[in-house]
């Protein structure tokens, strides 16, 4: 399987090398995928993993190149006995725009764990990303299992809430509808991303596309793939635009989800809302028809908070509370002086603005100092605790990233963490740098 121009990475020993994907190794890959990712429901391989891997894998991602995953072979019996991939991507906090690595599809043929295959794939993961200025790795997925890797659960992934055939807003008989749906082309991208960007404003983090990434949303993927997702504006009567709507190709449960919906300013969610309540409903129907499956429900998966939550109220009653993503930080210093926009606009807007100081915070084995003056976040640097009570602030292991991603707040990591604890000098700072936020992030797959 070894084909000309895969570099070897690393020898592991016991026949196994680890090297870099080809065009050649995408067939194999694929299978290796359909016989290592398997679905839940049916016990068989798990399609959309292995067309996500032939899409990403053809060559024309805007920011995946075939080489960008990593194997591990097995020389002897020539097969690939474990994988990843790294998909690159832009996102923003608070609006400063940062690198982010997403490795994905991480799996290990059962015959070959716990030899420390994967280990020695984030390795090269982690050094590529360091040499592609992406500071910050995310991933989904197994419970506990990346944090062996420097991964926290720091970000909400996901949540939203649905409603029921009997909760969809009835037009009166003879009252046209006022909003339309139809499916976007290219000359609706440059609307869509406008409207994205105005819409992520109410996300602590948020994930950023240009052209090319949202042509390929448009383009690029296989309809049974992961990230595939059916891109509709919604444009008035007249047909001047107003939103957009994103779900994917069939029901999730029994009825349709809408993963992304963001209408442009001045424009009322309430008079809005409910003509996409009922095209979910009727889309979900047709989907339910042709598969024959049930349709029942309709649901918005928009994040923790939404304007649509607010306008549809009891028309939503199940909640579905999110899920959280792993998110590693490997240069903490280096991340919070390119966050220091951010951070200096929340001291200006708080009750410490102008603040000079140092702020000493301890993660136990290691800490950091951010030193403040007259407002502005002169330096932060490395810092060791004498001992366990040194220092304005404690957080265990690496639960500041909760903090600091707008995940939890200081009074809830100290309710769930006996061991994180902060002066009363220093809370009113934590409180001004690091408020407790919402993120809901659509990533690039």
């Amino acid at each position: 399987m070894l084909t000309e121009g895969s570099p070897i990475l690393r020898d592991l020993g016991a026949g196994l090398i680890l090297r870099c994907a080809t065009a050649a190794d995408a067939a194999p890959l694929a299978d290796f995928v359909a016989l290592v990712f398997r679905d839940s429901r049916s016990g068989g391989p798990d399609e959309y993993a292995v067309a996500w891997t032939r899409d990403l894998l053809r060559g024309d991602h805007p920011t995946v190149a075939v080489g960008d995953f990593t194997l591990v072979e097995d020389t002897a019996r020539r097969r690939i006995v474990s994988a990843m991939g790294l998909i690159g991507q832009t996102w923003t906090y608070g609006g400063v725009p940062f690198g982010v690595g997403r490795p994905e599809l991480v799996g290990t043929h059962p015959d070959y764990r716990r030899r420390g295959l994967i280990h020695a794939q984030f390795d090269i993961i982690h050094e590529w990303c360091k040499e592609r200025d992406q500071p910050v790795q995310v991933i989904s997925g197994i419970h506990w299992y990346y944090r062996q890797f420097g991964y926290e659960l720091a970000l909400p992934r996901n949540g939203g809430r649905t409603g029921y055939t009997p909760q969809v807003p009835i037009l009166p008989p003879g009252t046209p509808e006022p909003y339309r749906l139809r499916p976007a082309t290219d000359d609706d991208l440059a609307f869509i991303a406008e409207v994205d960007a105005y819409g992520s404003r109410r996300s602590r983090v948020a994930c950023t596309r240009d052209a090319a990434l949202w042509r390929h949303q448009l383009h690029g993927y296989s309809p049974q793939s992961v990230p595939y997702r059916e891109l509709r504006v919604i444009e008035t009567a007249a047909g001047a635009l107003v939103g957009f709507l994103a779900h994917p190709a069939e029901l999730w449960g029994p009825g349709l989800t809408a993963t992304r919906f963001e209408l442009q300013p001045g424009i009322s969610w309430a008079a809005v809302t409910p003509s996409v309540v009922r095209y979910l409903d009727a889309t979900g129907a047709a989907y339910a028809a042709r598969t024959a499956q049930p349709q029942a429900s309709f649901t918005f998966l928009l994040g923790g908070e939404h304007p649509v939550y607010e306008v549809l109220g009891e028309r939503l009653p199940r909640v579905l509370r999110p899920g959280t993503w792993y998110v590693r930080v490997a240069d903490l210093p280096r991340f919070l002086c390119h966050l220091a926009p951010v951070l200096e606009s929340r001291l200006a807007e708080s009750a410490l603005v102008g603040h000079s100081g140092e702020l000493a915070i301890s993660f136990y084995q290691g800490g950091l100092r951010l030193t403040w003056a007259a407002g502005r976040l002169a330096a932060v640097t490395p810092w060791a605790p004498a001992w366990t009570g040194d220092g304005a602030a404690a957080f265990p292991a690496l639960t500041f990233l909760q903090l600091l991603f707008g995940y939890r707040t200081l009074e809830e990591l100290e309710h769930a963490f006996g061991d994180c604890w902060a002066t009363p000098d220093a809370r009113p700072l934590l409180h001004a740098l690091f408020p407790k936020q919402d993120s809901d992030i659509w990533p690039v797959g």
